[in-house]
């Protein structure tokens, strides 16, 4: 399969199975794109001689070839044979979501987990239930050594010292049981201190600090209870945490939504304020949300993300880049095979615990009876719903399977497919339509990135 677009001045050429990206000039995108269409050679030099001379066309050929022959160009797939003994793939689990508080203390409107509660009632995970989760990991994370564990909400901070509980218990089963924890914790600042940063710089892998970037958007979408905005509160804890962090090893995450189509101004002004890991990500909404992107919201969207790029790509010019999580593509080796076929690994290799102890597929799952695995007391009780979830592959999805960024995405988000499908194994097309420009704007940036450095 080939991807052929234009961006920015360059003309770009994906070949989807090999993962190989070639900047190219005029004559051997037109040929490739003629070579794509099944027409032959001699097909290709009669349709574009009145553009390009034939001697051109013979060494743009000749060149076609010889990325061909390489292994660049037109290659085969690869990993559909395979897919059977993927599926029939032994699984570990290496990576919890601890809801560790069932409650918070903003109102976010677009809150998948309503305001922390997640359809249930308000609640806080105990240090017994948070052990036997840490336990439940180890146990099923077979050979595996590398574990990841993440404090999540509802906001975390309101249940904080339970928090530092667990990492310390984690610091003491690792060296029994041979295991790394990589602890994480996504937090709305509010209860952000000098304490929880020092804290967390000594025990915390990667911090998620919720800022949603202008203060007028982030006021409008991220309120107290009572409709204060939070912006001012947070906003300097989160600039000082950063900098305590040496700008590494965090995400300043946002949500953009319907009322901010313009998002590439509230990237610009996080990296402004002094961010430089940043994710400001789509919302996934019900249609009928009044916050939700709509179909018809694309066209702007995929300008935002154009100017994004073409920013970007300027201050890092200038000495003051900044990293954007959907930009950030690997184009030298990329993930393993099976999470470029599988994804996120929910339901199988990552789980969410909710307060209580219950298992999950993952954190936006938790409260639909229907997808309730197990508990933290009796492990999986329903392994046919891990099964299911095992099957999920881009060669699961007829949408997959014809789409250029299906090894960049891994099939998309599992949960999103539910939500607006039904099911678990189809696809969400206005995030796919978002994912496929951000994999062709990252693209054009490591293109132009690359000729920086010839």
């Amino acid at each position: 399969m080939i991807h052929q677009y234009k961006s920015n001045g360059y003309a770009i050429v994906l070949d989807v199975n090999s993962g190989s990206v070639h900047v190219v000039d005029d004559i051997v995108y037109d040929c490739i794109a003629l070579l794509d269409q099944g027409c032959s050679k001699g097909e290709v030099t009669e349709k574009l001689s009145a553009s390009y001379s034939k001697e051109d066309l013979k060494t743009a050929l000749e060149e076609i070839q010889e990325l061909t022959d390489q292994g660049m160009l037109f290659t085969e797939d690869i990993y559909e044979n395979a897919i059977e003994h993927f599926k029939e793939r032994p699984t570990v689990v290496k990576a919890l979501c601890l809801h560790i508080a069932h409650d918070c203390n903003l109102a976010c409107k677009y809150c998948f987990a309503e305001e922390g509660e997640y359809h249930g009632r308000r609640a806080l995970m105990s240090y017994e239930v948070g052990k036997k989760a840490l336990d439940f990991l180890i146990a099923n994370s077979g050979s595996r050594r590398n574990l990841e564990v993440d404090f999540f909400g509802g906001e975390p901070l309101m249940n904080w010292q339970v928090v530092k509980d667990l990492v310390a218990y984690g610091r003491e089963q690792e060296k029994i049981y041979n295991k790394n924890f990589r602890f994480t914790l996504t937090t709305n600042g509010v209860l952000v201190n000098d304490e929880v940063m020092e804290f967390c710089n000594k025990e915390m892998g990667n911090v998620v600090m919720s800022i949603d970037g202008r203060k007028e958007v982030h006021d409008h979408m991220r309120p107290f209870r009572k409709g204060a905005g939070s912006y001012d509160l947070v906003v300097p804890k989160f600039q000082k945490w950063a900098e305590s962090r040496n700008q590494d090893k965090y995400y300043a995450r946002g949500t953009f939504t319907h009322y901010n189509l313009d998002f590439s101004k509230d990237v610009l002004n996080l990296a402004d304020l002094g961010f430089k890991q940043i994710s400001v990500e789509p919302v996934v909404a019900p249609s009928d949300a009044d916050y939700a992107l709509q179909p018809e919201d694309l066209p702007k969207l995929f300008e935002e993300y154009d100017n994004l790029a073409k920013e970007m790509i300027k201050r890092n010019k200038e000495g003051n880049g900044f990293n954007f999580f959907h930009f950030m593509l690997d184009l030298t080796g990329g993930p393993c095979v099976y999470k470029r076929l599988s994804g996120c690994g929910s339901g199988t290799e990552y789980l969410a615990v909710t307060p209580w102890g219950d298992l999950y597929p993952c954190h936006q799952f938790v409260g639909n009876e229907d997808f309730l695995l197990g508990n933290v007391d009796e492990g999986i009780t329903k392994p046919a719903i891990c099964k299911d979830f095992k099957n999920c592959n881009v060669y699961a999805k007829e949408a997959c399977k014809k789409c250029f960024a299906r090894f960049y995405c891994s099939g998309g988000c599992a949960a999103n497919s539910y939500n607006f499908k039904g099911k678990i194994d189809d696809v969400y097309e206005v995030g796919c339509e978002l994912e496929r420009k951000r994999v062709e704007c990252a693209i054009m940036i490591k293109a132009a990135m690359a000729e920086e450095e010839v």
